[in-house]
């Protein structure tokens, strides 16, 4: 059997390597125009910020890793058409030389690509966008060459705030702009303006509800024209979203899904027999919305992608579905989340109880305790946890975990607060942060 896939990050790669181990007598060739493979998108602000040295470093398996398990790999190849009739893709080599490659099973694994709104004066010099390695090491570069002062980055979700950090350790003057009017658009209002006060406190500007209209400069960039003025800078990064790389799918016939993402089954089968998708560029079933989502992870694309490589090859795999757990930091602020926000569980016409705590995240006494703000939102009726977000220093969002848990598995507020969690005064006071929200949240819920 051969099995082509398309794309070759973590849905692609992981696609392909399960393809190949349940059988080695399969044939499986990844055609990417990207030059580097099987890396982690999530490490490269922490590349730009030099916490990383060398860009290798991001990449987990290397092409000669790959060909030793027989899997062939073609990069800078560009796919350009999907025949789905003759079972054929159209691929454009270095060379820009047409290529037509037979199939018996296809894995689309295109992930995303950054939103990049035609803005006057993109063209100008040192405006990036941070999606890939090549991305990553071009800002780099300017970095180590250049003496930036100031750094302007457009959107304030995570890519926005993790590369607040990256430049700020550059020693530059940033500026965060956000068109909403709070930043990290997928927590609640109350638990971003925590980090945006740290973030103020720290000397980052933080200006919402502003619109970018474009960049002004002389082959440079110097200027970020705004509804609201301008700004002066030296460096732009453009965060403001990804996209779905789905429009070679659509022209095949694919059928997309929400926010144009390509629509599959818990098997990653698209509506075309023998051709499946995973990762950034695909749906997700969401476990509390009960419906299909857009919400491109790394952690989604590394199990989607095995599922698909799994099933394309004969196997039997279900991709059980996602809650929607995430987690980053910004200097020394931790964010997580899972489940439901306010705003979605009002989307959904879902009634719930929302419980905020504050406590330690380590032994009060433990030297470098601080607290954590744990917040949960929890059905009316049955008392099951449907969502929650901590903020908080060091050790703090991790245990967004145990409450990822209660979500995707419908614990109730009273099962979570008997829960049997650890206890160390360097991880945790006796009672963790997730208990004592439990339990405030049980209390007052069993005395109504």
């Amino acid at each position: 059997m051969k099995i082509v896939v398309i794309g070759g990050v973590a849905a692609g790669m992981s696609a392909a390597s399960k393809a190949k181990r349940n059988n080695s007598k399969n044939e499986v060739e990844v055609y990417t125009q990207e030059e580097y493979i099987s890396y982690a998108a999530c490490g490269i602000p922490y590349f730009v910020e030099d916490l990383i040295k060398d860009s290798g470093h991001l990449v987990a398996r290397t092409i000669e890793q790959f060909a030793k398990q027989g899997i062939k790999i073609f990069t800078g190849h560009t796919v350009t058409q999907i025949i789905p009739e003759e079972k054929k893709i159209k691929v454009l080599d270095r060379e820009q030389n047409k290529i037509w490659v037979d199939y018996d099973k296809l894995i689309i694994a295109t992930g995303a690509s950054a939103v990049v709104p035609p803005l006057e004066g993109l063209n100008l010099k040192n405006i990036f966008t941070v999606k890939s390695i090549t991305d990553a090491e071009k800002i780099k570069k300017k970095l180590q060459e250049e003496n930036f002062k100031k750094a302007v980055i457009v959107g304030a979700g995570y890519i926005g705030l993790e590369m607040v950090e990256a430049l700020s350790s550059w020693e530059l003057d940033v500026t965060l702009v956000e068109l909403a009017p709070q930043i990290i658009g997928n927590i609640d209002a109350d638990m971003a303006q925590l980090v945006e006060n740290y973030l103020i406190s720290n000397g980052i500007k933080v200006r919402k509800e502003e619109k970018v209209l474009g960049f002004k400069g002389i082959e440079t960039v110097q200027f970020v024209k705004t509804d609201k003025g301008e700004i002066e800078t030296d460096l732009v990064i453009l965060a403001i979203g990804v996209k779905p790389n789905s429009e070679l799918a659509k022209e095949a016939g694919i059928q997309l899904g929400v926010k144009n993402a390509i629509k599959v089954n818990n098997r990653m089968e698209t509506n075309i027999t023998d051709i499946y998708a995973a990762g950034d560029c695909a749906t997700a079933y969401h476990l509390v919305y009960k419906d299909e989502a857009y919400i491109p992870l790394g952690t989604t694309a590394n199990k989607q992608g095995r599922v698909a490589g799994d099933n394309a090859s004969g196997g039997n795999s279900e991709f059980p579905g996602i809650v929607g757990t995430a987690i980053m930091k910004v200097m020394e602020m931790e964010i997580g989340r899972t489940g439901l926000s306010e705003r979605e569980a009002k989307m959904l016409n879902k009634e719930v109880q929302e419980f905020k705590i504050e406590a330690p995240a380590k032994a009060h006494f433990y030297p470098g305790a601080r607290n954590a703000t744990v917040k949960i939102l929890v059905d009316n009726k049955s008392h099951v946890i449907v969502g929650a977000q901590i903020v908080g220093g060091a050790q703090a969002a991790k245990r967004i975990d145990v409450l990822a848990t209660a979500v995707q598995t419908g614990m109730t507020v009273n099962d979570v607060a008997k829960l049997d969690l650890s206890y160390a005064p360097p991880f945790s006071p006796v009672w963790d942060p997730v208990l004592v929200a439990a339990n405030v949240a049980a209390g007052k819920l069993n005395n109504n």
